[in-house]
């Protein structure tokens, strides 16, 4: 079922991806060989990540062949640094393609998030071969859907489910949680005959920390008056497994090529009195935070609508994006465990009630990088960002004083065109109140 046209398996074949590295012009403006077969560990950081799916195959096959297990997650409250820790490989499973929708639909209701849908589609179709490959499982409560289509799961595949508190900031909550990874802590040593010694957790926190650190620096670029980086591309500068030696030197070579030496940023102004920034605002893209649902791969159709309708996606707060990065784990702490546990609490997904603390990061976010609207993407189906989205929306527009688009969809592109033209106007009364404005705030990033 390998030959299946959905998405592991058909972007395993390289995509067209334009110019990427500074020396060939701007993003988009050239060609630096993205998207080429044989791009190794020396090509433009672009090319490297369009081949992400086959490099990770070739790493989690040389991990098995070592005799290293395969675990699949489906969410970033599954903490790889316990999987790391016990030998094992972590690999995201969360489907991004429509193809494998029907098959899930034979089994799930149709009324279902598209994300809960493709994963499953896989399992039926057999046609991920990381899923194939996988040992395990790790599940979490996080929405009702996943939960209930992980009972479907586990009749195929061994399956592990992580008990996730829902409270904020509740300490007895926190106290379940880390009790929770202690557990899975034990699980993971008995199932794989291993110790998962405080040396071996910390060397696989230092890993998680490094690619957390290298992604937060990328993502920080995006600060710049003008990004070297679409958010398109941005979003392209991950893999589906974790730490993998080239991956985190691509980080690093990104971060050399694209990281400003310097303030470049004009700020004369033209014999009218007006910046020549002004001037050009017409012009330029606007910034936007987005926000709401992961964009798993395969599933990134709306950034590309935003950027290609006059936005420029800055800042991804959501699961795919910033969220997961910002917190490191102390590697100093006396209790490993209970340092991972609070930084994967912290977390402020959806499913949290009530969410305080994501409203807390989106105003800080929406600051540091300057964003002009906000646009809140949904998943259809998807209840808790759905009913949070009132929240979000009452801050961006009284508190943040920002225009706030919400977008409802599948995976299916039907609805593109309508979605185009509501990001077209939403970009258009942006640049009306910055012309209303006559200047715009300076900064180096």
């Amino acid at each position: 079922m390998l030959g299946h046209s959905c998405g592991f398996h058909r972007h395993m074949e390289p995509e067209v991806n334009d110019g990427c590295c500074p020396e060939h012009g701007a993003p988009g403006g050239g060609d630096c060989g993205a998207g080429r077969a044989n791009a190794g560990p020396g090509d433009c950081p672009l090319a490297w990540f369009a081949g992400m799916v086959g490099h990770c195959k070739a790493h989690a096959l040389a991990a098995r062949a070592a005799g290293r297990p395969i675990v699949g997650i489906m969410c970033e409250y599954a903490p790889r640094e316990l999987i790391f820790a016990a030998g094992a490989v972590p690999v995201c499973l969360c489907g991004g393609d429509p193809d494998t929708i029907p098959s899930a639909e034979a089994h799930l209701p149709t009324n279902l998030c598209p994300l809960i849908k493709s994963t499953y589609g896989y399992l039926v179709e057999k046609a991920n071969p990381f899923l194939e490959m996988a040992d395990l499982v790790v599940a979490e409560t996080t929405c009702d859907g996943k939960k209930k289509m992980f009972e479907l799961m586990a009749e195929a595949r061994a399956t592990y489910i992580l008990a996730l508190p829902h409270r904020e900031d509740d300490p007895s909550g926190l106290e379940s949680w880390v009790e929770e990874l202690r557990r899975f802590k034990v699980f993971l040593e008995n199932r794989y005959g291993v110790s998962i010694t405080p040396a071996r957790l910390r060397e696989a926190i230092e890993l998680m920390n490094r690619e957390r650190r290298l992604r937060r620096e990328l993502a920080g670029l995006m600060k710049m008056e003008e990004p070297p980086l679409t958010g398109r591309q941005l979003l392209d500068l991950k893999s589906i497994i974790s730490g993998i030696p080239d991956d985190l030197a691509q980080y690093e070579r990104a971060l050399a090529l694209w990281k400003p030496r310097g303030c470049s940023r004009s700020t004369a102004r033209d014999g009218q009195g007006q910046s020549p920034e002004h001037a050009a605002a017409q012009q330029r893209p606007v910034r936007v935070m987005l926000t709401g649902v992961p964009l798993v791969h395969g599933a990134e159709r709306v950034i590309e609508i935003i950027e290609a309708n006059g936005g420029l996606v800055v800042c991804q707060e959501n699961c795919t994006g910033l969220k997961p990065i910002l917190e490191d784990v102390p590697t100093d702490a006396p209790d490993l465990i209970r340092a991972l546990g609070e930084k994967y609490y912290h977390l402020p997904c959806s499913v949290r009630t009530p969410n305080r603390r994501r409203l807390a990061l989106l105003a800080q976010l929406a600051a540091e990088y300057r964003a002009e609207c906000v646009i809140e993407l949904i998943w259809q189906a998807c209840l808790t960002y759905a009913v949070e989205s009132f929240h979000v929306r009452r801050m961006a527009e009284n508190e943040l004083g920002l225009p706030y688009l919400k977008i409802e969809t599948d995976y299916s592109p039907a609805d593109s065109a309508r979605i185009a033209t509501r990001v077209a106007a939403l970009v258009e009364t942006v640049r009306a109140r910055t012309a209303r404005s006559h200047k715009r705030p300076s900064s180096c990033g």
